[in-house]
Formats: C-alpha cells, sequence, structure tokens
C-alpha cells in the first residue's frame, strides 16, 4: 500500500512540474524589464508570502507540543 501512494505521488510530481515553469511568466517578465528596486520589491513580496504558512504551521506543531505535554501531566 505504502509503495503505491509513493508510485502515485513520484507520477503526479514528473507530470505537474511542467504545467508549473509556467505560473511565473510575469514575475520574469517584470523582473527581466525593471531596475534592480523592482527585482527587490518582488524578491521582497516572494518571501512576505512564504513567510505566513511557516508561521502557521509552526503555531501548530507548538499548539500540538503544548497541548500533548498538558495531557500527559
Amino acid at each position: 500500500m505504502f509503495h503505491k501512494k509513493v508510485s502515485l505521488f513520484l507520477f503526479l510530481m514528473v507530470f505537474t512540474v511542467k504545467s508549473s515553469y509556467s505560473q511565473c511568466a510575469m514575475c520574469k517578465a517584470v523582473v527581466e524589464n525593471g531596475d534592480v528596486s523592482m527585482a527587490e520589491g518582488v524578491n521582497n513580496g516572494i518571501s512576505y508570502l512564504m513567510v505566513f504558512p511557516y508561521l502557521l504551521i509552526a503555531a501548530l506543531f507548538y499548539t500540538l507540543y503544548r497541548y500533548r505535554k498538558q495531557t500527559k501531566n
């Protein structure tokens, strides 16, 4: 069963990679045609959008850790 899930995951990853390249065409055009400050703005925006999912996951793990610690006592 585990082998089938891993095979399905790898199969989906291989065939969805090509379509994911097309999602960044506008960002690439802005960076190529803009100046340095515009490229830094795009990078800062990407970093800003990337931070929040990690913070949510960290808060979830911290909450689970506290819950498990309280239930053991």
